[in-house]
């Protein structure tokens, strides 16, 4: 009776931790959501229907490819220790089929692919771009995975990477570092001399950071998933879940704290960043490692991915619009060699032994340097490969299709071009993406300070030239327009001024726009923002009964602050203003009836 209850209940937990495993799966597919709102959020509007098409079609292609050829490559009979045979059981011996692990293994497959959208974002080809999407998933992927997890030569070796730092992260990295490097910058991201040296970085702020901060828990919730979809105990699930959730909290404090340090202000966009940088540096060894290691991962994590945004930007002079090789690549490859320096026997089923079956841990928990030599054997190859294999891809694609879109289709947006998508926001307004030509002085940031730290005179501190009545600027019968620009926050006490002295009627647009000061200066991802158009209210009156000078007088008390930013006032002739109801004119038409 014992044996039997001990058999029904080994089957039971081997049927649970199954149903766990689809359930991962399903976690990693929900992770493709997360990477187009990233990607989405950290582009321009104008491209949004664009990535979101590619993330989609990344899935989409691969499926198609992993089913014809890409499954039976990665988890085919090892033929070498190089490539899995070739075969169509999915369609010849279906009952018999590995259903779980195929869907398992497509959507970490789909996730290398996508991995690159970003970094080749706002001028690529949405053609050339399917062609790469179908040739990674069908062989480039399939092939290097099998080396790891399909019992391939590194497998045999002892190289370890649980959750893909090396097999999915580092080669989607790599593939995008190349990808960009063919591709070219963005039109305008560099400043190039008359020797076409480049002497200045752009920035190209996201259009949505909220979509991309979406995107990033999004991801942080299905990398528990992506992690631990293969724990096979609840002791080990729960250590891969600590693991998972400790290196992105740490990567992101020591980003945020860097950032800090280094630009005056905490860098949004690099925070977002740093969270996924420490999940890709925990993957490979989030169930060999501990929190204290977990702890030191995701601390260098959160250094390396604002290294290599800088890296990227002033060395090697490569766009990568949203930080997909300083997220991936830099951090899969810290993540792979991380597995040599903090794999524990402490943590719950660690298996990690070399051929004659003796235990083999991390080189900073006394296990000397055979564990590490293993893991840099194998991102050395893993990395050629993908370099090499990718080099080629891009280049062919290049020849046959051509990589990138024309100039002209690159400003107007792929949304437009590539896809006749009018805007991915139909019925919203979207801000304006950006002005060019104007150049901010060193050292002229705008400054702000409480509207109630009055230390000025008020027209010493805020000029304002106003014709006289005499001038034929106001009177009783002249009609006189008065333009208002003023700070947000102002604006309903300029409202309940200009109430109070009988302006007839007001016209309130929002509006963007700097000053002699060009906005305060500020940082994006570590690159200068030069200018900055700030969020203002235009008020616009036009009087004939009230004096220009009393409301001049009214909005000055109502908006000083004794501070720039302010705003300024305009002050117009108006030829005629005519009632389109009653067809008065003039003095008559600005009256109450």
């Amino acid at each position: 009776m014992t044996q039997e209850m001990t058999k029904a209940l080994a089957a039971m937990s081997s049927e649970l931790w199954g149903v766990w495993f689809l359930i991962g799966a399903a976690l990693v597919f929900w992770m493709q959501a997360g990477f187009a709102m990233v990607e989405a959020g950290f582009t321009r509007a104008k491209n949004t229907g664009n990535i979101i098409m590619k993330n989609l079609m990344d899935f989409c292609i691969g499926t198609v490819v992993f089913i014809i050829i890409g499954f039976s490559f990665l988890l085919g009979e090892d033929l070498l220790g190089f490539i899995g045979k070739p075969g169509f059981d999915l369609f010849t011996n279906y009952a018999n089929f590995d259903w779980s692990n195929f869907i398992f293994n497509l959507v970490f497959c789909a996730t290398t692919a996508t991995i690159v959208s970003g970094a080749m974002a706002e001028r690529t080809k949405f053609l050339s771009y399917c062609v790469y999407s179908a040739v990674i998933s069908a062989l480039v992927y399939p092939i290097e995975a099998h080396w790891i997890w399909g019992g391939g030569w590194l497998a045999q070796m002892g190289f370890h990477d649980f959750a893909g730092s090396c097999a999915i992260h580092m080669v989607g990295g790599i593939a995008a570092l190349v990808g960009a490097k063919i591709l070219g910058p963005r039109i305008g991201k560099f400043t190039k001399d008359k020797h076409n040296k480049i002497v200045k970085v752009n920035a190209f702020p996201g259009h949505n950071l909220t979509i991309g901060a979406l995107g990033v828990f999004i991801l942080w919730l299905g990398w528990y998933g992506f992690n631990g979809a293969a724990a096979t105990s609840t002791a080990q699930l729960g250590s891969i879940f600590l693991t998972t959730t400790v290196a992105p909290a740490i990567a992101t404090v020591t980003c945020m704290i860097f950032t800090w340090i280094k630009y005056g202000k905490p860098d949004v966009s690099m925070c977002l960043n740093a969270s996924l940088a420490g999940l890709v540096a925990i993957t490979a060894s989030c169930d060999v490692t501990d929190a204290l290691g977990a702890i030191c991962i995701g601390a260098v994590a959160g250094v390396l991915v604002v290294f290599g945004v800088w890296l990227l930007d002033y060395k090697l002079h490569i766009d990568d619009p949203v930080g997909a090789v300083a997220v991936h690549c830099l951090n899969g490859i810290w993540g792979t060699i991380a597995v040599g320096l903090f794999a524990t026997p402490s943590a719950p089923g660690y298996s990690l032994a070399d051929e004659a079956g003796n235990v083999v841990s991390g080189l900073f928990y006394g296990g000397g340097v055979k564990l590490i030599g293993w893991q840099l054997t194998g991102f050395a190859a893993v990395a050629a490969w993908a370099a090499v294999t990718m080099i080629i891809v891009f280049y062919v694609i290049k020849m046959i299709f051509g990589l990138r879109v024309t100039e002209e289709e690159e400003v107007l947006g792929l949304d437009s071009t590539e896809h006749g998508l009018k805007s991915a926001y139909a019925g919203f307004v979207t801000s304006v993406e950006g002005v060019s030509g104007i150049t901010a002085k060193k050292g002229k940031g705008m400054e702000y300070a409480p509207s109630s730290s009055v230390s000025v005179p008020m027209d010493d501190a805020v000029p304002v030239q106003v014709k006289t009545e005499s001038a034929g600027i106001a009177s009783d019968v002249k009609l006189s327009k008065v333009d208002i620009i003023c700070r947000q926050s102002k604006f309903e006490d300029l409202k309940e001024a200009l109430n109070a002295i009988g302006v007839q009627g007001i016209t309130v647009t929002q509006v963007l726009g700097c000053g002699t000061q060009k906005g305060k200066a500020e940082y994006y991802r570590g690159v200068p923002v030069e200018f900055t158009l700030l969020p203002k209210m235009k008020v616009e009156v036009v009087v004939s009964a009230v004096p220009v000078s009393k409301v001049v007088s009214a909005a000055k008390d109502a908006l000083y602050t004794g501070h720039i930013g302010d705003g300024k006032i305009f002050i117009y002739d108006v030829g005629d203003v005519i009632k389109v109801r009653t067809g008065e004119s003039g003095f008559d038409a600005l009256q109450d009836d």
